[in-house]
């Protein structure tokens, strides 16, 4: 079997394995976000914490809820690395420098799991079990719930109230995040990962269906980290490494997890607001993209010109060899398609051209599928943008599930929208004028890039890294910190002050001249405004990167 097809076949199966697990996933997230009854675990966590599960949050409140978790969590896992030395199953490791400890702690609270340190050689198992790991749950969890807020928004209306952030985040992680950890690390010790407390699995794959589980047992953690939750790894090696990703096989389950969370939310979606065809057509804006991305990175890196890789019939360099480079190729397409971060090959390797593909998928802002919970909550965001411009076209008010998108509206969804690039832009453009571009391992076009992927990683929260780049000193921790947190916690304000203004609304009935938005011309419009509006965004410093060095 040649190497192309063995690639399709690859890609296809996945297609075929999660639009099996789409349907009977997704109901099952549906009812686990909107059931009614508590087990006993969770009334316990309830007492705990002194949340009364009846009683429901408007917009600010859930807001603040979200950010006082988020910052407890914050100071907690800063602490926890600047004292490891004085804690136990600490393996002699001195505790982290200031910056570092800052850069780490914002990281994994903000889903992002980028790492600027290695893993193994840095952090003992403490820390690793019990802070790091336990935010690859939560810090999904966090994400979810935001996302179920927002679609409650457009489901509900003439109220104030938008659920209980504790109940979702309580539900989400011991009902969804943390069965499906346990399964998938079943899965993965099978398939040859090593599980234990001297070196192991990644937890993090598994919470990339939640993100990955960084650090503590092995197996573990890296369904965590699959399971879209983050991109940090026990070994900085990552998914390359044979402890974390043995075989094809392991590769392929864990990009199967990766994808298994975002690509069903739609299916939550269609069903909280009554209509199953709008979760269709979200997942069909999804999938558009998502498969898009996997054929140009595919083609770039199997058929680039170039003297080595047309030698060889590819770009092999950085490239482990019981993956190959299609293989290679579609994990980094789908894990920054999503916010996982999770490599198994070198990206700084690629083609010019093959690493501007997945720097554009976190560009577009993570929404095919994208991370869990957030890339729904993007995706929607982008609807209503579309929606706002299928309004402008035809002279009238737009409306989008029955809920009319006027001006209070539409300012929500261009703040949101306008966040994360001048993150991104702005930490570039201070990068290079100063002398922290020095630590580009590369001059020119290629050097630019580096720095690009760097920032464009932190403000999506993707986490993964084009390496070439020192990024660990005190301006580059500290400034990809304020990345970090400014990507995501800025946007959900704005997810949720929408949220909130749409569920006042009474609902507006549908005519004649109201925008059907479960039809392919929909799809094509949502696809094109995310395309237009990247580009129009993004074009000069890929101009000035991966194009000019790809051309």
């Amino acid at each position: 079997m040649s190497t192309t097809i063995a690639g399709v076949v690859f890609v296809l199966s996945l297609v075929l394995f999660v639009a099996l697990a789409y349907r009977f996933f997704g109901d099952y997230l549906f009812r686990v976000v909107t059931g009614t009854r508590h087990s006993a675990v969770e009334r316990l966590v309830y007492r705990a914490v002194g949340v009364n599960p009846a009683g429901e949050q408007s917009w600010p409140a859930y807001a603040r809820s979200v950010f006082a978790f988020s910052l407890m969590s914050l100071l907690f896992l800063y602490g926890f690395t600047r004292l490891q030395s004085k804690l136990p199953l600490s393996l002699g490791l001195p505790g982290m420098s200031p910056h570092q400890g800052w850069n780490t702690a914002a990281s994994f609270v903000t889903n992002t799991n980028w790492q600027s340190y290695a893993g193994e050689s840095t952090l003992g198992h403490l820390v690793q079990m019990s802070g790091l790991a336990v935010q690859n749950f939560v810090s999904a969890a966090v994400g979810i719930a935001v996302s179920v807020a927002f679609v409650r928004g457009f489901a509900r209306s003439r109220t104030q109230v938008l659920g209980n952030f504790w109940v979702d985040l309580t539900r989400i992680t011991l009902r969804v995040l943390l069965p499906v950890a346990i399964v998938g690390a079943i899965v993965l010790i099978a398939g040859g990962v090593v599980q234990n407390l001297s070196g192991g699995t990644d937890v993090s794959t598994l919470a990339g269906a939640t993100q990955h589980l960084s650090g503590g047992p092995v197996a573990s953690q890296e369904v965590i980290k699959e399971l879209g939750t983050n991109g940090g790894g026990f070994y900085n090696a990552n998914s390359a490494h044979p402890f974390e990703n043995p075989t094809p096989w392991t590769n392929w389950f864990e990009i199967f997890l990766i994808l298994l969370i975002p690509f069903a939310m739609p299916r939550v979606f269609g069903r909280m607001v009554g209509d199953t065809r709008q979760g269709h057509a979200i997942l069909a804006v999804m999938a558009v993209l998502a498969v898009a991305s996997v054929i140009l990175v595919n083609t770039f890196e199997l058929l680039h010109n170039g003297t080595v890789p047309h030698a060889v019939h590819a770009a092999t360099e950085g490239k482990e060899v019981r993956f190959g480079v299609s293989d290679s190729a579609t994990f980094a397409a789908a894990t920054t398609l999503t916010s996982t971060g999770a490599v198994n090959s070198f990206l700084d390797s690629y083609t010019a051209l093959g690493g501007m593909v997945p720097m554009v998928n976190m560009m577009l802002g993570e929404v095919a599928p994208g991370g869990v919970g957030s890339g729904l909550y993007g995706i929607l965001m982008l609807a209503v943008i579309t929606v706002f411009v299928a309004g402008l076209m035809v002279g009238r008010t737009p409306e989008y599930l029955g809920k009319k998108i006027s001006a209070r509206e539409i300012k929500f969804a261009s703040l949101y929208f306008l966040v994360t690039p001048a993150v991104v832009l702005i930490g570039m453009a201070t990068a290079m004028a100063t002398k922290n571009r020095e630590t580009m391992l590369n001059v020119g076009p290629h050097g630019f890039s580096e720095v690009l992927y760097a920032f464009t990683s932190a403000g999506n929260n993707n986490g993964s890294a084009f390496a070439g780049i020192t990024v660990n000193d005190q301006w580059w921790d500290t400034a990809t910190g304020l990345c970090m947190v400014i990507g995501r916690f800025l946007p959900m304000v704005f997810v949720l002050a929408l949220a909130g203004s749409l569920a006042r609304q009474r609902p507006v009935p549908a005519s004649a001249g109201t925008l059907p938005t479960h039809r392919p011309l929909f799809i094509g419009m949502v696809v094109g405004v995310v395309i237009i509006l990247i580009a129009l965004t993004f074009l000069p410093v890929l101009a000035l990167g991966p194009l000019a060095e790809g051309l």
